[in-house]
């Protein structure tokens, strides 16, 4: 499993970036934050406001109605999606400087959950500001097009990273990749194990000498 950085690949806590698969167990990680200009300068300031938020707080729910998009401030927000079985899975963690809910502009309802995971707070895009720019300027609609493609590649990346057959390799790639930056359980959640298998993944890692344990719960790369 190899991992690639695209430029110079900063902090994950600082910054979102994502995952393309290029072939077979390798990934490219892509900065968001250097990689695409602000185009919501192009925006009105009424179009913009701020929200506070306190973890555990609900931003939008599955099937509720789209209002808009979000860019985190301050603070941590998670996506998650249940499935039929009521199992939880986290799509995206988003950081400071990080977008999310971007394809909620071509949506009627949001398509998953977004729960603030660290006190903070999020701007909020209204959706109707975002719509009536892209109609009106060539500059933001392409940019915004461009946001949208870098999506659909780091949603690609999250199903590659699903499709890898072994919980120990999965969970190497997944801690490779810099998501081991929270709790077990959430990486569970986010490499789709049960948390009973991810905790004899890492303990698997941990006996091959491929993670090393700093604590309870807690593993990082040698």
């Amino acid at each position: 499993m190899n991992i690639i950085a695209a430029d110079k690949r900063p902090s994950f806590i600082e910054h979102s970036y994502f995952l393309i698969t290029l072939s077979k167990f390798t990934l490219i990680a892509y900065d968001l934050d250097h990689m695409l200009p602000d185009l919501f300068s192009h925006l009105s300031a009424t179009a913009c406001r701020t929200i506070d938020m306190q973890k555990g707080d609900m931003l939008f729910r599955q099937s509720q109605k789209t209002s808009g998009l979000y860019r985190v401030v301050s603070g941590c927000a998670t996506l998650q999606r249940t499935g039929l079985g009521g199992d939880t899975l986290t799509l995206h963690r988003a950081v400071s400087g990080g977008l999310f809910a971007w394809a909620s502009v071509f949506s009627a309802t949001y398509h998953c959950d977004a729960i603030c995971a660290k006190a903070g707070s999020v701007t909020k895009i209204a959706k109707a500001d975002v719509v009536a720019t892209i109609q009106s300027n060539p500059a933001f609609s392409e940019g915004f097009t461009r946001l949208l493609a870098v999506q659909v590649q780091q949603y690609r990346a999250h199903i590659e990273l699903f499709a890898i057959p072994s919980a120990k390799e999965r969970l190497l790639a997944a801690v490779q990749a810099g998501h081991f930056d929270a709790t077990v359980t959430e990486l569970a959640t986010r490499t789709n194990l049960s948390h009973e298998a991810c905790y004899r993944a890492l303990r698997g890692l941990y006996n091959d000498g491929r993670m090393v344990r700093v604590g309870r719960g807690k593993y990082k790369l040698p």
